[in-house]
């Protein structure tokens, strides 16, 4: 790792934790609750402790005068759920954009298993080559998804993390496999800090449980979406993740201290 990708990367977490909370939703869902005023909500998450937050390049004036210090990701492909099929992301920007619109990291969504994964490996790999070039950190957000695969098998899974690693990039994001005995398998198939995605909201407790089962397995953090910017206390539930992640917390204690 280069010195440039290695302080950018210090700049979107802690200590090797991350606590990314993306709202790139707005090409996928529309203006969902939570987006419509993203200033409000890039300041209620980042005041509650979240590392960095996640958009497209368009979304970046928005972004600067309310992250409170925290880092910037710029996230380049994308797909809509009233599209042909949502797991086919094209590119929306490049390394070079993300850089111009202020970012610390790029990321990049690949559904291994799908019928688009040729396509989005070779794209992954085009990313992370430029990024390294230009110093730039990169996430993957590498899911299990297609037809016949369990998207949160922990064998599947573990292919999908390795395949960011061996494709060059620095974070990788997955699904969580439901338990932590089963997700050790998922961390241990990579060198990469591996953070959980958050999926559908299901409540706080069950939001939380996930995070301590990922920490407990050897993971490094979250970057969780639509469980925090449209929570009804958004700054509240990104302290409560943070308190998991960053001060080993449990998830009966950092609900307790959030006040949830």
């Amino acid at each position: 790792m280069n010195t440039g990708t290695a302080a950018r990367l210090d700049r979107i977490g802690r200590d090797g934790r991350f606590v990314v909370v993306p709202m790139d939703h707005g090409i996928t869902l529309g203006a969902v609750r939570g987006l419509k005023d993203i200033e409000a909500t890039i300041d209620a998450v980042t005041r509650g402790g979240a590392d960095a937050v996640l958009t497209q390049k368009g979304i970046a004036p928005r972004v600067h005068d309310n992250r409170n210090g925290a880092g910037y990701v710029v996230h380049l492909n994308a797909s809509t759920t009233i599209g042909p099929d949502a797991n086919d992301k094209r590119m929306t920007g490049t390394v070079e954009e993300a850089v111009r619109a202020g970012a610390d990291a790029v990321s990049f969504h690949i559904n291994v298993g799908s019928d688009h994964e040729p396509d989005q490996i070779t794209q992954l790999a085009e990313v992370c080559d430029d990024a390294d070039r230009l110093g730039m950190p990169v996430l993957a957000m590498a899911y299990a998804r297609g037809p016949g695969v369990d998207e949160h098998d922990a064998e599947s899974l573990g292919h999908a993390v390795r395949l960011a690693e061996e494709l060059g990039a620095d974070v990788v994001k997955t699904a969580y496999s439901g338990d932590a005995g089963s997700f050790e398998h998922v961390v241990e198939s990579t060198r990469l800090p591996v953070i959980i995605a958050g999926g559908e909201p299901e409540g706080d407790r069950a939001t939380l449980d996930a995070v301590r089962g990922a920490m407990d397995a050897g993971g490094a953090g979250v970057s969780m979406g639509r469980s925090v910017f449209q929570h009804d206390d958004p700054e509240a539930i990104a302290r409560a993740v943070a308190g998991v992640v960053h001060e080993d917390m449990t998830a009966a204690d950092a609900l307790r201290e959030a006040g949830l």
